[in-house]
């Protein structure tokens, strides 16, 4: 019965082994290839290897001739190295595209929360101007108090002058 579950199901057969790979991880590599590929140290690097492969190749040092003059295994090497380093220069730059378009969306949630504040905080400090506006200020209440104080003083005066006339 197991047999003819597995007869009734398309089969996957490939040649070639599967090979998984961490996306993340190929990422930082691709990144870090990009980045050495885009210094002097590798300019400085390739040109000492293609100078120690020429001379090599055209004096004949210690005997060796692997690739006479037109060079071909040396034009294979840098075929080789562009078709491998320009699809990962192309994946890190892509890998920063995203980063960058999730710093974007970051910040721009950031303003518009910070917006949000701004325009809360100056609803709050309108309210506040509005019931200002109400409220007593210093000079109204030192005012009051200098008027409460004189008419207290007349009274005052009135029950000495009061209290002298009766007695």
């Amino acid at each position: 019965m197991a047999k003819g579950n597995e007869l009734s199901q398309p089969g996957t057969r490939s040649l070639l082994p599967k090979v998984s790979l961490d996306s993340e991880t190929f990422g930082v590599f691709a990144e870090g290839f990009a980045r050495f590929m885009g210094t002097a140290k590798f300019l400085v690097y390739m040109t000492v290897f293609v100078i120690v492969w020429v001379t090599i190749n055209i004096v004949g040092l210690f005997g060796l001739r692997w690739d006479p003059y037109p060079f071909i295994l040396l034009n294979l090497f840098f075929s080789t190295q562009a078709s491998y380093s320009a699809p990962l220069i192309l994946l890190a730059q892509n890998r920063q595209e995203v980063r960058d378009k999730l710093s974007l969306d970051e910040d721009r949630r950031m303003a518009a929360q910070s917006r949000a504040d701004m325009d809360f905080l100056a609803r709050e400090i309108a309210s506040i101007r509005m019931h200002l506006g109400e409220l007593a200020t210093r000079d109204f209440v030192r005012g009051e108090l200098r008027n409460e104080l004189r008419e207290l003083a007349e009274r005052l005066e009135n029950a000495d002058r009061n209290g002298e006339d009766a007695s």
